[in-house]
């Protein structure tokens, strides 16, 4: 191929991605419920792992102290296993709904990428626990998630 429309293959990329870039940057993303929610929903695995293994985690803080009385640890990890697997389906399907359906889709992904709960998944979480628990979401958006997870670990 001739060095000219080689160079010129290289910029006909940038030329057709960068008008969706700004369409998808640029507009509302209310607009865009949805969009995202193949993409997400290829994260559920992922998310499911983690749920698991902070419910394990807050399972351990919970039974610190006492476990050795009780039974051994192994035992009781795997006694813990079955109902955070069980947890962790419903829960992480809730926040990929949530998340569609809040239209903070781009924001959460931004968020998961960076490994922070940011304002996006703050809101995706609260609506969570308002539908999972049938608290309403206002009483909810008086404490801070951060507070609300401390508060579910003790």
């Amino acid at each position: 191929m001739p060095r000219s429309s080689r160079h010129s293959l290289r910029w006909i990329t940038p030329l057709l991605i960068s008008p969706l870039c700004l369409e998808v940057s640029s507009v509302h993303q209310t607009a865009h419920a949805g969009l995202f929610q193949p993409l997400i929903q290829l994260l559920q695995p992922r998310i499911e792992r983690k749920l698991v293994s902070e419910c394990r985690q807050l399972a351990e803080q919970a039974l610190d102290g006492v476990a050795d009385e009780i039974a051994p640890k192994s035992w009781l990890n795997s006694a813990v296993e079955q109902p955070c697997r069980r947890l962790a389906r419903p829960v992480s399907e809730c926040l990929i709904r949530e998340t569609s359906r809040s239209g903070r889709e781009l924001g959460v992904l931004t968020e998961l990428l960076r490994g922070k709960v940011g304002d996006d998944a703050q809101v995706v979480i609260r609506r969570c626990l308002a539908s999972l628990t049938g608290l309403s979401q206002s009483s909810l958006k008086q404490i801070p998630v951060q507070e609300l997870l401390e508060r579910l670990r003790q």
